[in-house]
């Protein structure tokens, strides 16, 4: 049902596109402006994943450089069977990850400072996993063509805008107006819708690829709260925010049309659910304070020591 769901979004996109053409420039226009998007299309399919790393001035790791945080993204890959991808870090204090990339053997992900300093190790294998469920679904791809067809759409509104369109379409210069206003937020709906549907399915088959729901959805809290720490690489490139497993910019809390991401009490709570469906047990209602257990993680056990006492983990 995700797919199918995304699949009509992303023909609604792309039927939104071709609209805008024929009203900017008529059947030319239209003509034109497809093959501008296929020309970016290209672009981005070859070039994205590195664009994306450098924008957010990811530093890629190894085994020896970051030994538990690769051993850790390995080892999922390998449950998962997929290609080792490349791993990144970036020096941002708010807990988050990303997954980039135009296949599965050529992909990267991507987890920042704060997320391996302040996770578990169950809860860091928990975030990975999703962003290696995005990876195998090709979710990565999906999001970079919707966010290039997305954004031909406003570069063609903002066109019409400034030098007027075809008013030979049926609707006249009433078309061109409102296509100038109406298309851009329609396309910034649909990239939206697209990624919260994605964010489901990358939940679940993450929770499936780590062997428990909980580690994520303890992720997942840790990571709401963290939202309060600011991401300035984010804030300056906010076309990137859909890429993370949970919204780096300020505001957008609700899960509602213009929200890039579900509301983290529903992901949560279907990882809930999935638990109980998976051992048969429904767990304890989520506590903010979860989990209650000592961590064990490879960035030192936070369990009962006072904060200052505390290992700090290989990032300082």
């Amino acid at each position: 049902m995700n797919y199918f769901r995304t699949a009509l979004l992303l023909a609604g996109l792309t039927a939104l596109f071709m609209g805008v053409g024929f009203v900017i420039g008529g059947q030319q226009g239209m003509i034109i402006a497809f093959v501008i998007a296929l020309g970016m299309n290209a672009f981005s399919y070859w070039n994205a994943d590195k664009l994306v790393l450098r924008m957010h001035n990811a530093r890629e790791v190894d085994e020896r450089s970051a030994p538990e945080y690769y051993q850790i993204v390995r080892e999922l890959a390998a449950r998962a069977q997929l290609p080792m991808p490349r791993v990144y870090i970036l020096d941002e204090d708010q807990p988050n990850a990303f997954a980039t990339g135009r296949n599965p053997d050529n992909a990267a992900v991507a987890a920042t400072r704060g997320l391996l300093r302040s996770m578990t190790r169950e809860e860091v294998a928990g975030v990975m996993a999703h962003e290696l469920a995005h990876v195998q679904n090709r979710d990565t791809l999906t999001m970079t063509i919707t966010a290039t067809i997305a954004g031909a759409i406003s570069m063609l509104a903002n066109f019409a805008f400034f030098f007027g369109g075809n008013r030979n379409n049926p609707l006249g210069f009433v078309g061109v107006l409102v296509t100038v206003i109406v298309a851009p937020l329609a396309a910034m709906l649909v990239q939206m819708a697209i990624s919260r549907t994605r964010e489901y399915a990358a939940d679940r088959r993450g929770a499936e690829i780590c062997g428990d729901p909980m580690w994520l959805a303890s992720a997942l809290a840790k990571l709401e709260r963290g939202r309060a720490v600011p991401n300035e690489e984010a804030e300056a490139v906010p076309a990137t925010a859909h890429m993370f497993i949970i919204n780096p910019l300020s505001g957008a809390r609700m899960d509602n049309l213009f929200s890039t991401h579900p509301n983290t009490q529903n992901r949560i709570a279907a990882l809930q659910d999935l638990a109980a469906e998976m051992t048969g047990v429904q767990p304890a209602t989520f506590a903010p304070a979860f989990p209650t257990r000592q961590p064990r993680g490879p960035w030192g056990n936070r369990g009962a020591a006072p904060r200052s006492n505390r290992p700090r983990g290989p990032w300082g």
